[in-house]
């Protein structure tokens, strides 16, 4: 039988072993490569947002968590989908945001899965948002940041339900160049932003919220916002809107909540707004309405805040205390034709307004009080007598006859003085 010398058996040795020694170095090479690239991506493996949406956060320093979609920042709520193997990003919400905050179009672009993107005190420089970012948005939210917005590109996010910009200046010809591709929208705030131009007379028909307020709107409210038959809260409060308060404004029944104060609207309130049964907030204040205060607020039994204050209103207020204490907030001081019937209601309610006399028109204010000893200096519905005209009738009987007295003694005087004169002047000439 044939045997291997010594030599040979040493030298195949040596060579299993350097091809034993080769293949290990390549087997921990290839494991330290693996262990490098989950070292590198740790984050991300650990993670169950997809990571290229991982990396699109990071991009633009918002501090993360290990994994977003379970544990949110502090100030960065992020909401993900039940998608697999990875997770999609569908509602972002930054708050707070540092001066380190930077937009990359590269990276938004990444996050076109949003349905939902909030900014609240992000003072950080806009960017052009991408188209797919801009189809997919159902809510956007901008409060107090990215300094300023346009007109353009907020009308790109033509699939939105819910639009709210409020504190941040918006560069726009009118809110029809915002509003009129929206045909999905059913909750509109735009306040605060400087914006110019007219109520437009076409509103989609799904809003139920419409907040203008704090801009610089002209012209009159079109009555063709009465078609809006879902809207319950209605808010043009602080603008520079004119002409009449629209008489079918009680077409809106679903309304409840109604603020076109501090503008310039003239008239009287619409009766038909007594046909809105669940009406609880309406500030009408600084105007120039006139007319009489309707007695059909009275009969609003989820009322709870009435502002009249610093209008033109005329007459005897037509409410009860029963009224007064169901209001959490009632404000009608400032009209100077207006005043309270005092047998009903009490001078220490500090309406702001005067008491009636009988021909139910207001008293004069009493004299100035002396306030130097430190006393309120603001005049009051409270400074004048819950007697109202009775007591001027009172004192006009107590001062009367002293009057009549006085004048019939001048009248004697004057005779007894003309016969004096008349015998002197006959004896003279005698």
């Amino acid at each position: 039988m044939w045997s291997a010398a010594p030599e040979d058996e040493d030298e195949a040795g040596a060579v299993a072993k350097t091809m034993i020694g080769r293949l290990y170095m390549v087997v921990v090479s290839r494991v330290s490569v693996e262990l490098e690239n989950n070292i590198s991506s740790k984050q991300q493996n650990n993670s169950t947002l997809n990571p290229k949406q991982l990396r699109a956060l990071q991009s633009l320093d918002i501090p993360t968590a290990k994994d977003p979609c379970i544990q949110p920042s502090p100030h960065n709520a992020t909401i993900c989908d039940s998608s697999s193997p990875f997770r999609q990003l569908v509602s972002l919400h930054l708050s707070n945001c540092s001066s380190d905050l930077s937009l990359s179009y590269t990276a938004l672009k990444s996050l076109s899965t949003l349905q939902s993107l909030s900014f609240t005190n992000c003072p950080v420089t806009p960017i052009r948002f991408p188209l797919d970012l801009a189809i997919s948005l159902h809510s956007f939210t901008c409060i107090h940041s990215l300094k300023h917005l346009t007109g353009i590109g907020l009308s790109r996010f033509v699939n939105l339900t819910d639009l709210t910009v409020s504190n941040v200046p918006v560069n726009t010809s009118g809110l029809y160049a915002v509003l009129g591709n929206m045909r999905k929208l059913r909750s509109v705030t735009i306040s605060n932003a400087n914006v110019t131009g007219y109520i437009p007379k076409h509103l989609l028909l799904n809003l139920t919220q419409v907040d203008f307020s704090g801009n610089r709107l002209k012209g009159k409210i079109p009555s063709s916002i009465t078609v809006l038959e879902n809207l319950e809260s209605l808010n043009l409060y602080s603008n520079a809107l004119t002409g009449a308060i629209p008489d079918n404004l009680g077409d809106l029944i679903s309304l409840k909540n109604v603020s076109l104060g501090s503008n310039s609207l003239s008239g009287a309130i619409p009766d038909s707004m007594s046909a809105i049964p669940d009406l609880a907030y309406v500030d009408l204040s600084s105007n120039q309405l006139n007319g009489t205060v309707p007695k059909f607020f009275a009969e609003m039994k989820k009322l709870r805040y009435l502002n009249l204050e610093n209008n033109e209103f005329h007459g005897v207020l037509p409410f009860n205390l029963t009224f007064m204490k169901r209001l959490d907030v009632f404000k009608v001081g400032g009209n100077s034709n207006l005043c309270y019937n005092h047998t009903i209601l009490s001078s220490k309610l500090k309406l702001g307004i005067a008491p009636c006399d009988k021909h139910g028109l207001p008293l004069s204010p009493p004299p100035a009080k002396d306030n130097s000893s430190g006393g309120d200096s603001e005049s009051d519905s409270s400074d004048y007598n819950d007697e109202g005209d009775d007591s001027n009738s009172k004192k006009e009987g107590h001062h009367g006859p002293n009057k009549v007295v006085l004048g019939v003694a001048i009248a004697l005087s004057s005779i007894v003085f003309l016969i004096v004169f008349l015998i002197l002047l006959s004896k003279r000439c005698g």
